[in-house]
């Protein structure tokens, strides 16, 4: 068993200087939500490269690597996002993006680049395999509706038994992974509201059904829903950040349009949340003469870690990094889509630190400035390696 591990390790570190590289690839070369054409090309391509690995395309621009062991078993799927951010970069790096307003902002790149790194461990592994292996190399988890409902929709995650996921943080100790039970990122829902009233001169609001006023009230009242309307256990966040009207500032506008989002883990509480924010919408417009449109989009699920394979994730982080390399964190309020995976099999959803120990370095997620230490990126591959064997393993 001792030689087996030695073996890991060094297949592993073997390949450190390739997954930096492609890692540094992604990052030049991001692609946006549903349009990652020659990412997942790439990814495609290397994939067939490593030989052991049946590869297909589940959609246009996903996709996905099967690795049969040497015996029958279990299936566990390996899930890394690939696409990148409408952000302008601003990190300075000697591999910074090609595409202007294009940024691999969130850690994609290096995720992509660390399944990448692990696949082709695991294809030198074969006759160690129990099982199947799935790497599921998925796009647009950007953007709502999101790559993972389309991947499942396909068929990629029928029979699977388990599933894996790893996020990168640019703000955690370098090397730390974190890990919780039960829910570990919230749903995310959004909404957005026109309202129409009746415009006219900023001389005389009197002959005006003003949408901005009527807005102010309506944003106020957002604002106070969750803190009257949910106990303090639960929790919950609405926030508008959007609020357009207006062409000048003699002129009362017609109409106002606002936006926001919606994060929780309940789901009763996620249901109610359009009910009062419609009820609250109706009655300010009606009550001012104003009609409203509202449009609410049930977005990502709630990210829940089930207990029996967060425990043996957990176990093999122990084992494989050290428990001073464990963290137990809590439960995000970010959102994410692996959730559509975890909805079908079993699933854990860790987090792997990879920030700077200069915290002014350390930019957080979505930020122009955004960067990970590569450093990161073995652990990672070895994370991928060690869980995914023990999982197949596992009597």
């Amino acid at each position: 068993m001792i030689e087996k591990i030695v073996d890991i390790q060094n297949l592993v570190e073997a390949i450190e200087a390739e997954v930096v590289q492609w890692r540094r690839h992604f990052h030049e070369n991001p692609e946006l939500s549903f349009e990652e054409v020659e990412t997942s090309k790439f990814v495609f391509e290397k994939l067939q490269s490593f030989g052991n690995i049946e590869v297909s395309w589940v959609t246009p621009t996903s996709v996905m690597g099967r690795l049969f062991g040497r015996h029958p078993g279990r299936v566990i799927g390996l899930r890394a996002d690939m696409d990148a951010l409408p952000i302008q970069e601003e990190t300075g790096l000697p591999f910074d993006s090609k595409k202007s307003g294009v940024m691999h902002a969130c850690g994609h790149d290096g995720h992509t680049a660390m399944l990448l790194g692990a696949a082709k461990v695991l294809s030198q592994l074969k006759d160690e395999i129990n099982g199947e292996i799935r790497f599921f190399f998925q796009h647009a988890e950007e953007l709502s509706p999101g790559g993972a409902q389309e991947m499942i929709k396909a068929g990629a995650a029928e029979g699977i038994d388990g599933v894996i996921g790893l996020h990168l943080g640019s703000q955690g100790p370098l090397g730390k992974f974190s890990l919780c039970y039960g829910a570990v990122t919230a749903a995310c829902d959004d909404f957005d509201i026109v309202i129409q009233g009746k415009g006219g001169h900023g001389s005389e609001p009197n002959g005006t059904v003003d949408p901005i006023a009527i807005g102010v009230q309506l944003v106020n009242g957002i604002n106070q829903l969750i803190s009257r309307k949910v106990d303090a256990g639960h929790r919950a966040v609405i926030s508008v950040t959007q609020f357009h009207g207006g062409t000048a500032n003699n002129i009362i506008p017609d109409r106002v349009t606002i936006g926001g989002t919606v994060r929780m883990f309940d789901p009763e509480i996620r249901k109610q949340i359009p009910v009062w924010i419609e009820k609250l919408t109706k009655g300010l417009t009606a009550a001012n003469d104003a009609t409203y449109q509202l449009d609410y989009n049930f977005g990502y699920s709630p990210t829940i870690n089930e207990e029996k394979i967060t425990s043996l994730v957990e176990k093999t982080i122990v084992e494989t990094f050290g428990e001073s390399n464990f963290v137990r964190s809590q439960a995000l309020m970010g959102s994410e889509d692996f959730s559509a995976f975890a909805e079908v099999a079993p699933g854990c959803f860790a987090f792997l630190g990879a920030g700077s120990e200069n915290p002014a370095e350390n930019y957080p997620h979505h930020h122009p400035k955004f960067d990970v230490k590569e450093e990161a990126l073995i652990l990672g591959v070895h994370y991928f390696v060690r869980t995914s064997l023990n999982f197949l393993n596992e009597k």
